[in-house]
């Protein structure tokens, strides 16, 4: 009798034992299923996942970091238009041209191009229930849609033609990325030999130029400039300022591409002139330039939907002539498109800068996972100041560039050339519609191409006209 109630008691035990953990298993499961699920490298998620060194710890031992591309959910526009399926192995859009506009966004099957606005919501995209698993879109569920216009990022693409550099437009009072296309670009259905080409066609292909270049700005920088002297000059307004063409700083000069003669400074910000942007500069200083370049956002990246974007920079210069440059955005000036476009989209706002975003809801089996919102970055100018700014850049388009050029549009906005070495410069449009129905600030960047006026407004008001044909009646 005392060695069955031993056995009686040993196997109670092993009951308890084996009920204590499996009770430890299953809340360990629900409390960290998700996170194994979603974990980097997670082939229930990721296709393709391979294992690339790591950082190196304090021991010499070396951590191993494993990619993949994203493997489940549905990517659509913002009017639903099929974009990709990433399921299988990627289905792109049936349009070639759609394919290449939005390929720095999407990816290739290569896992050359980053997406990290994809990774980055995969939990939101792919769906988890602890009960049932995955969800996998075959009509329940994971859809991710973006802020884009398909019309657009084709009409941006055709614009740009062959050459090389990014178009954008973004909801300067939302923060929804309407169209933001980088060049070059490529079929992900018809990939060329990218690694073989001695044409220089593709160099930099794998790069998104919106979010991760930086460019010599040239005088769209201006409106920094002008930002500064109208804050910080008490009678800029009331002044004129003479160009003969040319601005001696002893053995050297900052020169102009005219002789506009005596200005006021609105005629000087509409002519584009060095001369009078030189001055203003020296005025103000390089101390007082960078401390509005960074306070413009212009020198840090900005992040949204995991996205980093590269980080501008701005030198305040020792030597005059070097100060002089820097002011009208040559010297070490480098802007980044994303954050410039930012900043030009605070002057519409009243002040407000707003932050981009490309993801704009996220569905899985007929639940909303994910809804953006706006969210403002902060002040970037007084209400007194953005109004005279739009007033500036408003006549710039009045009286110089031509109303006609945008379809009744009312457009304000500056063009830039950019010298950038030995080559033909890189031609810079930017600015914002000041209609209601059309809060779009835009930028185009063009590179080794020519003036901007030539060359990126015509790009950036057809993308406009294709904004006002697919947006108008929503």
């Amino acid at each position: 009798m005392n060695r069955v109630r031993s056995r009686a008691y040993f196997l109670l035990l092993l009951v308890i034992g084996l009920c204590a953990g499996l009770s430890f298993f299953v809340a360990e499961y629900f409390a960290e299923a998700e996170t194994w699920v979603f974990a980097s490298g997670s082939p229930h998620i990721y296709d393709g996942v391979t294992a690339v060194a790591g950082a190196t710890g304090e021991d010499g031992s070396e951590s191993l970091t494993y990619i993949g591309t994203l493997g489940c959910g549905v990517i659509t526009d913002r009017s639903g238009y099929f974009l990709a399926d990433l399921n299988d192995g990627r289905t792109y859009a049936d349009s070639a041209v759609l394919r290449m506009a939005t390929l720095h966004w999407l990816g290739d099957r290569e896992k050359n191009i980053s997406t990290p606005a994809l990774s980055y919501y995969s939990e939101e995209l792919c769906g988890f229930d602890p009960i049932s698993g995955l969800y996998t879109y075959g009509g329940i569920g994971g859809q991710m849609t973006l802020t884009l216009c398909a019309e657009m990022q084709i009409a941006a693409l055709e614009a740009m033609g062959d050459y090389k550099g990014t178009i954008a437009v973004y909801n300067y009072q939302t923060g929804e990325i309407l169209c933001a296309i980088s060049t070059p670009t490529f079929d992900p259905d018809d990939v060329p030999d990218i690694a073989g080409d001695t044409t220089g066609a593709y160099t930099g292909a794998y790069v998104n130029r919106f979010t991760r270049s930086t460019y010599t700005p040239g005088s769209v920088f201006k409106i920094v400039t002008l930002a500064a002297a109208l804050a910080e000059i008490p009678d800029i307004e009331s002044r004129t300022f003479t160009c003969t063409g040319e601005v001696v700083y002893g053995e050297d000069s900052v020169t102009c591409m005219a002789v506009h003669g005596t200005q006021t400074l609105q005629e000087a910000f509409t002519n584009s002139c060095n001369c009078a942007f030189a001055q203003i500069a020296n005025e103000l200083g390089a101390q007082t330039l960078l401390e509005y370049a960074e306070a413009l956002g212009l020198t840090e990246s900005l992040e949204f939907d995991g996205i980093t974007t590269a980080a501008g920079s701005f030198q305040a210069a020792i030597a005059a002539v070097d100060e002089a440059w820097s002011g009208i955005g040559q010297y070490t000036d480098l802007v980044n498109p994303c954050s410039f476009l930012t900043m030009v989209g605070a002057i519409a706002n009243g002040g407000t800068a707003v932050s981009p975003y490309i993801v704009e809801s996220i569905e899985v089996s007929g639940k909303t996972t994910y809804q953006a919102k706006t969210t403002e970055l902060g002040t970037y100018f007084s209400a007194q100041i953005a109004e005279k700014l739009q007033q500036y850049l408003r006549a710039n388009v009045e009286l110089y560039y031509g109303d006609e050029n945008f379809s009744g549009l009312t457009v304000a906005a500056k063009t830039g050339t950019a010298e950038v070495g030995s080559g033909n410069p890189t031609a810079v449009f930017t600015g914002f519609v000041l209609d209601e129905k059309y809060p779009f600030a835009f930028i185009a960047i063009v590179e080794d191409s020519g003036f901007g006026r030539q060359i990126a407004l015509p790009m950036v008001a057809a993308v406009l006209q294709s904004a006002v044909e697919a947006l108008g009646s929503s």
